[in-house]
């Protein structure tokens, strides 16, 4: 493949960039704070001074983003990707956003002649650090098939939905699962804890039934001391929990427990753990 741009070097975007550069990619980075590329700079990779800059160079270009507003930020802007977007340049945005918010930036690119790919992935830091990440893509068919190499590298699945839309959509899903998985394990720790349990027991329990998974087994024993290193800031799964409520809303599906799930997130949030792990909802019943 060509050089690869990447837009958006946070703690997800860093480990996939940093991943194509080992592969043997040739890869220009952007970042809104610059000084976050340095790293990639001793990796080998190149840096642009904007979105367009990237765009200009690279014949594929890949985004990162932290919500829907960053994610329209970056290509409508000034210097944004949207001024040097043309024909036989490819966009591919792995962001995690509403379908709405896909559909304005795949209009955009596609109108000046590029090509645009939705592709969110399932996975938090670990699993982009291995290369081991889900990615979710639709729209142009095309682009998706020339990308599968950088692909291979970044996941290790690569689903094609269709229209665009069906990733975003499919990506919010999953979190909205996830987030209220999440809430139903902290309130089973909180309560063996609290009826004279203990709670790595209580791991080892789940680890050997039918609901074991690799989350409750990762997050576990960290959430018992009240650790919560940031591979998913809570305030992105909570982005993702609103997101996938205005879907339910949207198809009129009731959606109770996500909705709860929310609320915890919320006040997790207006408890100042935004930036911790999206476990740290732990702390709403465990305080």
């Amino acid at each position: 493949m060509e050089e690869i741009g990447f837009l958006g070097i946070g703690i997800m975007g860093k480990a996939m960039a940093v991943n194509l550069l080992r592969h043997g990619f040739k890869v220009t980075v952007w970042n809104r704070t610059l000084s976050r590329c340095d790293e990639l700079v001793q990796h080998g990779a190149s840096v642009g001074e904007t979105p367009a800059a990237v765009i200009k160079k690279c014949k594929y270009t890949i985004a990162m983003l932290s919500d829907p507003a960053a994610a329209l930020s970056v290509v409508f802007d000034k210097h944004g990707a949207l001024e040097q977007i043309c024909a036989g340049k490819g966009y591919i945005d792995m962001s995690t956003v509403d379908a709405d918010t896909s559909s304005q930036i795949s209009q955009a690119i596609t109108s000046k002649g590029g090509s645009f790919l939705e592709a969110p992935v399932s996975g938090s830091k670990k699993p982009a650090e291995d290369g081991q990440l889900v990615i979710l893509a639709a729209g142009d068919k095309d682009l998706f098939v020339q990308v599968v190499p950088a692909f291979d590298v970044l996941g290790k699945k690569s689903f094609f939905l269709g229209q665009i839309g069906n990733g975003a959509k499919m990506k919010l899903v999953v979190n909205m699962i996830m987030g209220s998985m999440m809430n139903a394990f902290s309130e089973g720790i909180v309560l063996a804890d609290k009826s004279g349990l203990d709670p790595h027991t209580l791991l080892d329990v789940l680890d050997l039934g039918a609901i074991a998974n690799p989350m409750f087994k990762m997050k576990g024993p960290a959430m018992i001391k009240n650790s919560y290193p940031p591979a998913f800031p809570l305030k992105h799964q909570q982005k993702d929990m609103r997101l996938a409520l205005a879907l339910g809303d949207e198809n009129a599906v009731p959606m109770p427990v996500a909705a709860a799930a929310n609320e915890a997130f919320k006040k997790a949030r207006s408890l100042g753990l935004g930036d911790h792990d999206f476990s740290a909802v732990f702390e709403t019943l465990s305080k």
